[in-house]
């Protein structure tokens, strides 16, 4: 080959690798839009139904058992694979066995599905979140991006839908360090160097595009959280061990009721999302509203010490989120979870008055949310963007790893792994290990 075309090669080579890096930099850009977009659609949603409920405060008798029966038939009819969270398909997305099998979980057609139909599920009332379907929206868009371009496979398993996935987490919440933590601890359990660049690549794009839209705001506000005296350290075995119980409980009971009831979500769908609808509704009802929605309202009216959802409030938000989730619309749990453990803290705050308010909130939140999701890093660095409060990060780290331990003895299989076993073909999915931690049939 001559020198020319040698240099001819590497030119063409090197435009190639350009090409590739402005696909994918779009691919990141198109996340944080949509990302901003499905929050502002969310946040209209919730204020909606608010202001219905509050009208007409037994509209939710009507309102949300019928809206999310609506949901869960629009779901199987026209939107199979965008029901619940939208994690644990990004999961399987990853150890799917082949394309065809990932097509299922991932497109761009599931993702507009996910959008609307979160959206609709908090108008009607559901205790739901937006962030696991921002995560799914995200995968969904990189993995497109992947088939558009013909990337490798492997690249598109591990780079594209990983990157999407974070960078989903990173423009919802507007944390990227936690959407890098996310990717590393949830989503792969494992870190390919190869995979560095782009994963953090993505999670600044679509953090810039996010923050640049809605300004660099901190989710719950700012919290001035702090442990002033060695008493006041208590805390953090204490919100350790009963956020751990109580979130490990949530995982145990809704991987249960969800083994359950899968026969029947097959058989009777949109009766069950009825059913549980007013359950959903009963409980808003009981609660004057507060379990309606993300729980970002009442979550932050916690931290800033502004209103109180009352002594209650975890306890009704926990039945809430089970009830919504089992319903099968999409929606998530990150939201709900943060706003529970808000609670729970508030709620164990009178037995350590040592420590103030907002850091039995903050170790609440952290507690709680890795007891469910058993991601510990996760879990910390989340709280700790999302109110901007580097003073408590080794407390949180503590709270959050002893949650870790004790909700393992409750529920020894992390949620999004067991959930994502749903989406595998039997070979792939291990139920046995999901029949022998949660004492029921596992996913066929």
């Amino acid at each position: 080959m001559t020198t020319s075309s040698r240099i001819s090669a590497r030119r063409l080579a090197q435009l190639r690798h350009w090409r590739t890096r402005a696909i994918f930099w779009c691919g990141a850009i198109t996340v944080g839009l949509v990302a901003v977009g499905f929050a502002q659609a969310c946040s209209w949603a919730i204020e909606a139904h608010a202001q219905l409920i509050a009208r007409w405060p037994y509209a939710a008798a009507i309102v949300t058992p019928f809206g999310l029966a609506l949901v869960v038939w629009i779901t199987r009819r026209f939107a199979p694979g965008s029901e619940g969270s939208g994690i644990p398909q990004a999961i399987a997305a990853l150890d799917a066995p082949d394309e065809r099998n990932r097509a299922k979980l991932l497109s761009l057609r599931i993702a507009l599905s996910k959008i609307a139909l979160t959206v609709l599920a908090l108008l009607s009332g559901a205790s739901i979140g937006r962030e696991g379907p921002t995560v799914h929206v995200g995968a969904s868009i990189m993995d497109a991006l992947g088939r558009i371009k013909r990337f490798p496979h492997d690249y598109v398993r591990r780079s594209l839908v990983l990157a999407g996935a974070a960078a989903g987490l990173a423009a919802a919440f507007n944390t990227p360090i936690a959407g890098i933590v996310f990717a590393i601890e949830e989503m792969a359990r494992s870190f390919e160097e190869r995979t560095t660049g782009t994963l953090l690549t993505a999670v600044i794009v679509a953090g810039v595009v996010a923050t640049g839209l809605l300004g660099d705001y901190t989710y719950f506000g700012v919290a001035d959280a702090h442990l002033p005296t060695a008493l006041s350290w208590l805390s953090v075995p204490l919100c350790g061990i009963v956020g751990g119980i109580s979130g490990g409980l949530f995982s145990r009971a809704l991987l249960a009721a969800k083994a359950r009831l899968t026969p029947l979500a097959g058989k009777r769908p949109v009766a069950l999302a009825f059913v549980l609808g007013c359950v959903v509704a009963l409980l808003g009802v009981i609660s004057h509203g507060s379990t309606y929605g993300t729980g970002y309202e009442q979550a932050r009216g916690l931290l800033t010490a502004a209103t109180s959802p009352g002594i209650g409030f975890p306890l009704f938000k926990w039945l809430a989120t089970l009830a919504s989730y089992l319903t099968g619309v999409p929606g998530g749990i990150f939201s709900p979870s943060l706003a529970t453990g808000g609670g729970l803290g508030a709620d164990l705050a009178p037995l350590l008055p040592q420590a103030p308010l907002q850091t039995m909130v903050v170790l609440g939140m952290a507690g709680y949310f890795s007891g469910v999701t058993q991601s510990p890093l996760t879990g910390a660095v989340i709280v700790m963007e999302m109110v901007d409060d580097h003073a408590l990060i080794l407390p949180m780290l503590a709270t959050t790893f002893i949650a870790l331990g004790v909700s393992r003895l409750v529920c020894q299989i992390p949620i999004y792994r067991a959930l994502a076993a749903y989406y595998l073909p039997p070979a792939e999915s291990a139920p046995a290990a999901v029949r022998v931690n949660i004492d029921s049939p596992g996913p066929k």
